[in-house]
Formats: C-alpha cells, structure tokens, sequence
C-alpha cells in the first residue's frame, strides 16, 4: 500500500522527496491500520488535493491496492492450496491451538478485518479457520459506511448479550485496540514479528500500547500463560 501511495504522489509534482513521502504515508497508514483500507484511500486523496492533484474516487484507489495486494496473497493462498505450505505457515504461531482451547471452552469467536469481506471469506477458509468462527466473519464492502469493527463489537453485544466487560479483542491495529477498550473490553496487542516468525516487533509493539493495549504478546505459542492472565483457564 505504501510504495503506491507514494507513486502516486509523485506524480503530483511535489517537490517533496520520495523518503519524505514515504515517512508521511507511513503515518497515516499505520494510523488508519485496522479501519477499512477506504479510509486509508480517503487520506490519500486528500493528500493529492493538497499537492495541486485531481484524485480518483477513492473506491479507484482501493481496487488498484486489492489488485496489487493480490498478486502476493494470491499467490500464496495458492500455494497452501496446492500444498506447497502449510497454513500454519500462514498465520500467527499458536493461533490454531489458542482458537481450539478458546472453542471448546464455549467461548464464542468473531473475526474483523478492515480488508474486504470476499478476500477474507476466502483467506480464512483456505486457512482451515472458518469453523472457529461460523458465520460471525466480518468484512470491509463498498459501502463503507454500513461496516466498521465498532458495528461488529456493537452486535456482539445486542445480539450476543455480551457483557461489554467480557470482551477480549485480539489485533495488531490501532482501531480494534481502541475500539474494545471504548466499551470497556480487554485489548491483547499482537506485535508479531513477520519476518522471523518469533519474538516483538517494536515499533508494533509501541503502536499499540499507545492505542490503549492491556497486554502485548508477540504470537500465540504463550497461550496457557495467556489465558490464566487473561481469566478463562
């Protein structure tokens, strides 16, 4: 996402640099991490109008990212699909196991991403994770304004009857930590390091106990000490 904003910055004739671009993007990238990627396209709209540009609708924008963002998840749903990975390759270490223990102990699950709903319908699906969570997968779509991670939480709680209190909310954005902390949930920051597959990521880590995170891990291979903190062992 960020080296195509900053693409298409640049060609509004700034005379900021690419570096500059790029460190400004960042920031309201990450910031916006975890809010539908329409929001992100929003900003970046603005900020060609602010350059003397004529922007594209933002939708434009948003389906240009999908189409590039698929090239590489694409390839890789392919690849767990054809057996070339596992698809515990594909996700967090530990995760499987913790959404296993939270399952059979009757916790009921939801998932939300800020990424469109058929892209996510089908990673998750592919992953072997759909049963964890049913029909409770939740989704970006083009009308943006009928789907947030607030409106999910909101419905765990009309429909569900959560206790507000009960609820745990797992992420590695600023929007979900902030979001369950505003009803007065428990927010578990998931600084995860991508590259190697183990440890914090820091500048992650920073993030989310900025947004409001009650307790960072790094994945989910803690999960036994992590329930106990966490009250439902």
């Amino acid at each position: 996402m960020i080296p195509m904003m900053v693409e298409i910055l640049l060609t509004t004739g700034t005379d900021e640099s690419r570096s500059e671009l790029t460190e400004l993007v960042e920031r309201f990238v990450m910031r916006l991490n975890g809010r539908q990627t329409i929001y992100q396209m929003i900003r970046l709209t603005e900020e060609i109008k602010r350059r003397g540009g004529s922007p594209l609708d933002p939708l434009d924008y948003k389906r240009q990212y999908h189409d590039l963002l698929w090239q590489q998840v694409g390839r890789r749903v392919e690849a767990v699909q054809e057996g070339q990975l596992t698809a515990d390759e594909m996700t967090v270490p530990g995760a499987r196991d913790l959404l296993s223990q939270l399952r059979d102990q009757g916790i009921v699950l939801y998932l939300a991403s800020g990424t469109d709903l058929t892209y996510v319908a089908r990673e998750v699906t592919v992953l072997g994770l759909d049963h964890f969570f049913e029909s409770r997968v939740y989704g970006a779509v083009d009308d943006y304004k009928t789907f947030s991670k607030a409106m999910v939480i909101r419905r765990m709680i009309d429909e569900a009857k959560f206790d507000p209190a009960e609820i745990i909310g797992f992420g590695d954005g600023f929007v979900e930590i902030e979001e369950v902390k505003r009803v007065g949930g428990t927010a578990v920051g998931v600084a995860s390091n991508e590259s190697t597959r183990q440890g914090i990521d820091h500048w992650k880590r920073d993030r989310l106990i900025r947004a409001g995170a009650d307790l960072i891990i790094g994945d989910y291979r803690c999960r036994e000490e992590l329930q106990k903190t966490l009250g439902f062992s």
